[in-house]
Order: C-alpha cells, then structure tokens, then sequence
C-alpha cells in the first residue's frame, strides 16, 4: 500500500485538523473570558443556542488557526483539557500544525439542550465537531482521535503525527 497516497494525505490532514482543534483551547494570557459572546463579556452565560455555539466554534477555529494555541486550550472542554496539558497543547501545535491556514464554519445544529455540532472546513477538508455547552458557556469537544493523541504527551504526540504524515513542519 502507498503511504503518500492522496487519500492518505487527506485523511492525516483531516485528523491532524480535529487533533490540532481539540488542543487549541488554550488561555489568550489577555484578562477577557475565555467566551466569545458579548454576554460573556459582561459577565454572564453564553447563549444556549445553535448561534452561541456556532460563534464559539468559530472562536476556537481563529484562535487556533491563528497560532493562538493557548487561547484555542481555554475553549476545550473539561475532558479535553484532562486530556493534555496548556504546554503540552501548544509544543504539539508548535511544531506539526499548519498555522495561517482559515478554518470555516459552515453549519450547525443543535443536539440537545447542551450539545451542538458544527461543521468546519480547512482547504478541502470538511469536518464535524461537537461543540457542549459547560460552566455557562460552549466548549469545544476533541474528537476520542484527539483525546487519545493528547494523551500521549507533546513528545509522543509529535513523533506519532511525523511517522503518519500528518505533522505540517
């Protein structure tokens, strides 16, 4: 079997893209919430809608295509930022993400009460992602293709992700 098969590719692109989201919920080391809303901003919940999801979505999505890992950990939720460290999150991103390129929204849904699922897409490839709503505002979920690369640490993470292609540097 090719393992420079485009398919291939794409599909190493497509899970480094939902590792790399899972990890980008880091802290903006500013003093604003980690929330995205305007009621966040003033103090209180975000939204409990398919609009207050979406637009944390969309938060998590510039943070981390932006570079901002830090800020990107912040808006992962409880289990995500269980599952790996801030350092850890920002070494892996460091070095095999590809900063710069645009994440899109481009749909969501409610499922539930306190679960939506957005759609996102990077270059050619389209992913889903859940986003659950905790402590009064959305967090982000990583995929368990995520959760259980984090928990191999930055340095086992990055040699994983080099070995199967998917480590952008």
């Amino acid at each position: 079997m090719n393992r420079n098969h485009p398919i291939r590719r794409l599909g190493a692109l497509a899970l480094l893209t939902t590792a790399a989201l899972t990890l980008v919920t880091a802290c903006s080391g500013d003093d604003e919430p980690a929330g995205n809303s305007a009621v966040a901003a003033a103090g209180g919940p975000e939204p409990k809608t398919v609009e207050g999801a979406k637009a944390a979505a969309q938060t998590v999505f510039d943070r981390f295509s932006g570079g901002d890992y830090a800020g990107a950990w912040d808006l992962y939720t409880t289990a995500g930022k269980t599952a790996i460290s801030k350092a850890d999150y920002i070494k892996l991103n460091q070095a095999c993400s590809r900063k710069g390129l645009a994440i899109q929204l481009t749909s969501a849904r409610m499922e539930g009460q306190d679960r939506a699922v957005v759609i996102a897409k990077q270059l050619v490839a389209a992913q889903s992602y859940t986003m659950l709503y905790e402590d009064n505002a959305w967090k982000l979920e990583p995929a368990k293709e995520g959760l259980a690369l984090y928990k191999l640490g930055a340095a086992k993470a990055i040699a994983a992700q080099k070995k199967a292609g998917t480590c952008a540097s």
